[in-house]
């Protein structure tokens, strides 16, 4: 039994500095080597299965097939939310919902318009894309209403944030969902429910706090918004931005860097926009709903699990996009499929990511680095959502990356969502996507880009975004621990 012992503390004992070289190899590559994270991935899922005693070509097993079943469950996804976001962005539909909402709200309450529109059209875009849109129009709300340009910003960034984090269909979300093995329904319904403290406490509230600390001047060079781009006219003031005959054209896609060939004729309608927007996760919402209220046999709830699987919902959302985001806006057939097809491309390195963090995943498991983390938890009696967002925490900080925090999360946690009901699987998901988002800092792209387009100092950035993201990744842990009360 002492030699059993032994054995087992030997081979612990080597799993657990597996999983230490193979992340930290990560890590020194992604920040240090400057190594694409896809590449990154690759070679420490290698470096951890020699150091785990997998053998190279088990190792390679292992990778392949978590890549696999990564694209299989989430790339498809990825790509179908990607059209949609195309399609909002070079209609004019973001410009339509934000200009709808700037215009009917004093200026006391802008940054809480600010917050619901960012979460709002934050739905089918991804984070990167959000800030390229609302920025400018940020900008440009600040300097019409001399309102400072962080309680407006803030806001803004916060709605888009805490949807990256925590709301599918993004890619954080997506992923822990897939590698947990949790419902997306239920995901989706306590995601929403744990954003809104999140957008509130993050954005406005705490928005309001950081422009008394900060003084940050509006960036000359960026202080224009749709109405103030070349081509568009006469720049327009704060009150008449919603103004539907004119269109807000662009001289490059937001989604994907390319020349537009030709503006929309006219703004798309506010309402079948904010539909079209909704849609996919309205449909998911009713699968979730029918799951927990219905019986299995009920022919409501067949057909509801049918319309609210995520490849159908979010299939449908395209297909009505197409019509009220392209058609109505006078774009063409041929028109409408550049933007869809051409809202891919950009999306690429995300994917690329987001499978080799699945194969990375998988060699943990494979491994065995997950038992060995849900025995560790056993003994030391820690709760399962609270050890998935500092996982996660831990390689937000190292890495940089939320995405690659999440994935990385998900695969060593994810032995310990065998056990667990399906909503705290579903909560333990949006653990450990709150935890991706901690105190974004110097390795985090995103950091940068905020910097860059606010015009701010390392340390304003730090003292604004970085503050802000921590708050979401705590308010989040707060509200996902008090909806495992009573859910």
């Amino acid at each position: 039994m002492t030699v059993l012992a032994a054995a087992e503390g030997t081979s612990d004992f080597r799993l657990v500095l597996a999983a230490l070289v193979g992340i930290a190899a990560v890590v020194v590559l992604i920040t240090w080597l400057k190594v694409h994270p896809f590449l990154a991935l690759i070679l420490g899922s290698l470096l951890l299965g020699a150091v785990a005693g997998l053998g190279v070509s088990d190792t390679i097993t292992s990778f392949t097939t978590g890549v696999g079943a990564t694209v299989g469950s989430v790339g498809l996804l990825i790509a179908l939310g990607a059209m949609i976001g195309g399609l909002l962005a070079e209609s004019g539909g973001a410009d339509r919902v934000v200009a709808a909402f700037v215009d009917h709200v004093s200026t006391r309450r802008l940054p809480w318009a600010m917050a619901g529109v960012a979460a709002l059209i934050g739905i089918p875009l991804f984070f990167e894309v959000g800030v390229v849109l609302l920025v400018p129009i940020v900008l440009l709300v600040a300097r019409r209403t001399q309102l400072p340009v962080l309680a407006v910003g803030i806001p803004a960034l916060a709605g888009l944030s805490v949807l990256h984090g925590l709301v599918p269909p993004h890619p954080g979300p997506l992923v822990a969902i897939a590698a947990l093995n949790a419902d997306l329904g239920r995901t989706l319904l306590f995601g929403l429910i744990a954003a809104i403290p999140c957008v509130i406490l993050a954005g406005p509230v705490v928005g309001s706090w950081i422009s008394r600390q900060l003084d940050v001047p509006i960036p000359a060079r960026l202080g224009s918004g749709p109405a103030d781009r070349p081509g568009s006219g006469p720049a327009r003031t704060g009150t008449d931005l919603g103004d539907p005959t004119e269109t807000g054209q662009r001289t490059t896609t937001a989604a994907t860097g390319t020349v537009v060939a030709a503006p929309p004729r006219r703004l798309p309608n506010l309402g079948a926009t904010i539909v079209t927007i909704l849609l996919p996760v309205l449909l998911m919402l009713m699968r979730a709903i029918g799951e927990l209220t219905l019986d299995e046999k009920n022919g409501l709830r067949s057909a509801l699990d049918l319309i609210g699987t995520p490849v159908i919902a979010l299939l449908a959302g395209v297909i009505v996009g197409m019509f009220t985001l392209g058609v109505a806006v006078g774009f063409g057939r041929e028109r409408i499929s550049s933007i869809t097809g051409g809202s891919l491309p950009a999306i690429a390195g995300i994917l690329l990511i987001v499978a080799a963090g699945g194969g990375f995943k998988q060699v943990l498991i494979d491994a065995g680095v997950g038992d060995l983390v849900g025995r560790a938890a056993d003994n030391l009696n820690l709760n399962a959502l609270v050890l998935g967002w500092l996982v996660a925490v831990g390689i937000r900080l190292a890495t940089g990356s939320a995405t690659v925090a999440t994935i990385t999360a998900a695969g060593i946690v994810a032995p310990l969502a065998a056990g667990l009901d399906s909503n705290t699987v579903a909560l333990l998901a949006l653990a450990i996507g709150s935890g991706s988002l901690f105190f974004s800092h110097v390795n985090d792209a995103g950091f940068w880009l905020v910097k860059e387009y606010f015009g701010m100092t390392v340390g304003q950035t730090i003292a604004s975004w970085s503050v802000m993201e921590t708050i979401i990744s705590v308010v989040g842990l707060l509200s996902v621990l008090a909806l495992s009360v009573v859910a």
